[in-house]
């Protein structure tokens, strides 16, 4: 990957169209009548951001493995309520909408046609994509996502935040470290070991039984990360309660692991790819051709006209 030092924007796709999805009715269809409301309403997504927030660099962050088989078994319980079926090879099925499944590849086809980058690499998720063009980034990095856990990439130093949407993505949380520390009482650095002693449901962690969101910040606060924290389960003299001190030694084997499931990768080996916002289509008889068998329509015409300018 060439050094990117212009602003790059890293989109987690799947996020966004699960809620272009959601947001999008499904009366919005193609001509053969299939339902496209997922499709479009992503293209109206990245039409907005690009007028918005004006990206040099653009990439489609995929989930090649939205279940990594390492974090799994690490964590049995990672994200295991959102399997559909599980597969003895390659990652298991993620359990989706009927009527969205069939609109992913013609969102990945649109995307190669207009020459905006999409990357996924086998066995990492779209976070760990994310974290690894981060942290390559050599320019500010426009995070878009609608998932917390990439809270944890925020950075002011280096111009790092997330573009959380409250409401579509006409009305962004924009979540710098000002942000974080008046919501959660941490920064982006603290924000993982946060995450893993409270514990996300929605994503099949458990977290330390009886710590909840303020009483993880209050030790983080007290002892500054995760290490400090253990350190002071092994002091006498460290100001934890008797209560606090049980709840976290009996939760040690999973503090042990949890670092490594619950912070993203950033050293995901990347595909050489082209991040330059595209001006032209990459192939315009492909866009076109798409454009007309999904009926795509003005959410096309009016991102292409977007990128031209």
């Amino acid at each position: 990957m060439r050094s990117v030092t212009g602003r790059l924007m890293l989109l987690d796709t799947a996020s966004l169209y699960f809620r272009a999805y959601f947001g999008v009715p499904d009366s919005v269809r193609a001509p053969d009548g299939s339902p496209v409301n997922a499709v479009r309403g992503l293209l109206d997504f990245i039409d907005r951001l690009v007028k918005d927030h004006h990206p040099d660099d653009l990439v489609a962050c995929m989930d090649a493995d939205w279940r990594p088989a390492w974090r799994v078994e690490l964590i049995p319980s990672y994200k295991a309520h959102r399997v559909a079926e599980e597969r003895p090879s390659g990652p298991d099925e993620e359990e989706v909408p009927d009527t969205l499944s069939p609109q992913v590849p013609v969102i990945e086809a649109v995307l190669d046609a207009v020459g905006i980058a999409r990357v996924g690499v086998p066995a990492y998720e779209a976070d760990d994509v994310i974290g690894t063009f981060t942290a390559r980034a050599r320019g500010p990095v426009d995070i878009v996502t609608g998932d917390r856990d990439l809270y944890q990439l925020v950075d002011d130093a280096r111009g790092v935040r997330v573009l959380y949407p409250l409401k579509g993505v006409g009305t962004l949380q924009i979540t710098d470290e000002a942000v974080l520390r008046e919501k959660y009482g941490v920064g982006g650095s603290g924000y993982a070991d946060l995450a893993l002693l409270r514990g996300d449901p929605s994503d099949g962690l458990p977290g330390v039984p009886g710590v909840g969101e303020k009483t993880a910040a209050k030790l983080l606060a007290e002892f500054g990360d995760l290490a400090g924290i253990l350190a002071a389960v092994g002091d006498p003299q460290a100001g934890l309660t008797p209560t606090q001190r049980r709840r976290l030694t009996e939760a040690g084997p999973y503090l042990a692991v949890a670092p490594k499931v619950v912070r993203v990768a950033d050293d995901v080996p990347l595909p050489e790819v082209v991040t330059a916002l595209p001006r032209t289509p990459r192939d315009p008889e492909a866009v076109r051709e798409l454009a007309a068998r999904w009926g795509l329509g003005g959410s096309l015409q009016r991102l292409l006209a977007t990128l031209a300018r």
